[in-house]
């Protein structure tokens, strides 16, 4: 059966450059056959090689005033588009280091696989910025749901724990060492460090996830949402006290100084 890995690209935040790379590392990293599924609201410019559906439906209103990716319950749909099997579902922001082949045999084909909430790992928290599972199998997520969004979302706040409490008979954690965060464990806490070397890679890495700030165009260039560095890390820190500030807070503004990560380009590549 072949691997299927799943992304979604709605709006226009993410270009379509985005999905192409991604497809690209994982062509890279897997053992073929495999397939590389966008569900998507438009499919312009993207590789020839990647199946593309429409966005699935909701069938609900969406909640408002919550925070949360909640359009993302749809994935649990009984029939996705007639897709069967196992999906690894990736965030469109997420750089992949090494071979993800034993991302499908991690566990049960059965089971529900996330990462751990990197912030809070005293919880039992997933993160579904990468999970996967068996299509079609926990379609009462979505079913109940439709019942009550909006009560729901106000209760979860965030889709990813409402799949993490939710999943009857619980879900699994992928190993602490596949899965990191780029700005927690990469350029890490010690904010000074940036001003003096490029991130790391973490050693046993698979999957590099950029929640919030810096993406990885970002990581690329060494700027920050966008927004192009300082020449120099003096200069940096002197525009923290200017209309050049990159952050609201001034210690923001310091911790969001990085050097250009040479191992980012490399894999972040199409």
């Amino acid at each position: 059966m072949d691997k299927i890995v799943l992304c979604i690209k709605w709006g226009t935040f993410y270009g379509p450059e985005y999905v192409n790379r991604l497809y690209a590392m994982t062509a890279r990293n897997i053992t073929p056959p495999f397939q590389f599924v966008c569900l998507t609201d438009d499919r312009t410019r993207l590789n020839k090689n990647i199946q593309c559906f429409d966005l699935p439906e909701l069938g609900c209103e969406h909640p408002v005033g919550v925070p949360g990716k909640w359009s993302k319950v749809a994935l649990w749909n009984k029939d996705l588009f007639g897709l069967t099997g196992t999906a690894l579902f990736v965030d469109l922001d997420t750089v992949i280091v090494d071979n993800i082949d034993e991302l499908f045999q991690y566990k049960d084909s059965n089971d529900v696989v996330l990462a751990r909430n990197w912030l809070k790992p005293a919880y039992r928290l997933g993160q579904t910025t990468l999970f996967r599972f068996p299509i079609g199998k926990h379609s009462y997520l979505l079913e109940e749901f439709r019942r009550d969004p909006q009560g729901i979302a106000e209760k979860f706040r965030f889709e990813q724990h409402y799949v993490t409490q939710g999943i009857r008979g619980g879900v699994q954690f992928w190993p602490t060492r596949w899965v990191k965060h780029y700005r927690h464990h990469c350029l890490g806490r010690n904010y000074l460090n940036r001003y003096l070397k490029p991130a790391r890679l973490p050693r046993g890495a698979r999957i590099i996830a950029f929640p919030g700030f810096p993406n990885p165009d970002d990581a690329v260039q060494g700027s920050w949402a966008g927004r192009p560095g300082a020449d120099s890390a003096w200069k940096h820190f002197l525009n923290g006290f200017t209309d050049k500030r990159l952050t609201n807070s001034i210690l923001g503004h310091m911790k969001s100084y990085h050097l250009p990560c040479p191992w980012v380009q490399e894999h972040w590549a199409e």
